[in-house]
């Protein structure tokens, strides 16, 4: 079974909590302050591998959690910080988060962070100041995050192979390399890309891809034809089957080429050889009046059943895979790696005469923050100001002893 796409949940790891606590020390307030930070928790990593050839793994197992960091201690014990959780997914895997691409992992080992870990908070010996000797504040450690991974398979390889179902590129991959796929007398035989390593001796070799049979409307998916043009993106070379025994070769291929080209525009301009196959099957007169449709191209004459003509295309192919220029990733670096960000808010909104303040700001504040301990409170509120929620009560019409709630928390407005 092949699978190319998949669509997976991922969750990174929570942050630890910093600690409040105090050493027991004569002429030290409280004993001094000596909370531990809150370790880090553990990131989600998409990481490419050679050693996988599908995504059929991700049809059983969708959520992928990582380990979140471990909270602080007294006697400035930090936390101890979550190890990252590596996903590992074929070479050619395209990977969106939330619908936006960040990321084609066209190379064995290349990856990207597609949930970062939470940060630990920081312990209460970071808060002291001259006029705070002994604050009892702490941070709670950041959330992690969650996402909607989509995984895309785009199969890499040196030369494609396409034309019409039917033309006898499963015989020719089959002939031409170690590849061997089903092979039968009716159309769409081939479902599944199959790829092949041609051996070309002495070390050198490349790789061989059938991209099954497609047909009018390929592009919009006639046939499954956009799920199998994908895989021609990665191909260096296109080399086009041609069935000798059929009618109307050059319509034929011009069906192919248009809907290659209605796909993506790039793709008739990678180099491209001819190859017409099934020669046992006709006359020299037919080859030749064949031939002369392409004459701005390289044409190569084979028989995949009697292996006529395909040691010469198989070199022929090696040299045009040396020459052709490699595909540039249509992936904007800027992009890859970078966190998804959400715009952050503060917003107060009146609900049946009280005055509730909300927003993304709000509540990363309730969570950092252990409000439970009134220096903790006080930094807050401070924060709180700063974004500044007095000009945002007023302007939603506030007024002296009305009602503001912040997350659970109730208050009697006072100037």
């Amino acid at each position: 079974m092949f699978i190319d796409k998949a669509r997976i949940y991922v969750i990174s790891g929570h942050g630890g909590n910093g600690a409040v606590s105090f050493r027991r020390e004569k002429f030290v307030p409280k004993g001094g302050p000596d909370g531990g930070d809150g370790g880090n928790g553990g990131s989600v990593i998409i990481r490419a591998t050679s050693s996988m050839k599908t995504l059929v793994n991700f049809n059983h197992k969708k959520y992928f959690k990582a380990a979140s960091g471990e909270n602080g201690k007294g006697s400035n014990m930090h936390g101890k910080s979550a190890e990252d959780l590596v996903i590992h997914v074929p070479t050619g895997t395209v990977v969106k988060v939330e619908g936006v691409t960040i990321a084609d992992l066209d190379e064995p080992g290349k990856s990207v962070v597609v949930a970062k870990g939470g940060r630990g908070g920081r312990g209460n010996s970071h808060f002291t100041n001259s006029v705070r000797q002994a604050p009892t504040i702490a941070e709670n450690g950041e959330l992690g995050e969650e996402h909607v991974v989509e995984l895309e398979l785009k199969v890499l390889a040196d030369v494609g192979l396409v034309g019409l179902p039917n033309v006898g590129k499963s015989s020719l991959i089959s002939a031409m390399s170690n590849a061997h796929p089903k092979i039968a007398d009716y159309p769409f035989t081939t479902l599944t890309p199959v790829l092949g390593k041609v051996e070309m001796g002495f070390g050198k070799s490349y790789v061989l891809v059938d991209i099954p049979g497609l047909i009018e409307g390929a592009h919009k998916g006639t046939g499954l034809g956009d799920e199998f043009l994908r895989h021609v993106e990665r191909t260096r070379v296109i080399a086009h089957v041609i069935d000798l025994t059929s009618k109307n070769h050059l319509k034929n291929y011009k069906i192919v080429e248009e809907e290659m080209e209605k796909y993506e525009t790039s793709l008739i301009k990678r180099p491209e050889v001819i190859v017409l196959n099934k020669a046992d099957l006709v006359s020299e007169d037919k080859i030749d009046a064949v031939s002369k449709l392409f004459p701005n191209k390289r044409v190569f004459v084979v028989s995949a059943l009697t292996r006529k003509g395909i040691e010469r295309l198989k070199k022929a192919l090696y040299h045009e895979v040396q020459n052709a220029p490699m595909i540039d990733s249509q992936i904007n670096e800027e992009v890859e790696n970078k966190a998804i960000i959400t715009t952050a808010s503060i917003t107060v909104e009146k609900e049946g005469g009280v005055f509730v303040v909300k927003g993304e700001k709000v509540d990363r504040l309730l969570h950092k923050y252990q409000i439970s301990y009134p220096d903790a409170m006080e930094l807050f509120m401070k924060k709180i100001d700063a974004l500044g929620l007095e000009k945002l009560l007023q302007n939603a019409g506030v007024k002296e002893g009305d009602t503001v709630v912040i997350g659970d928390m109730e208050f009697e407005y006072r100037t």
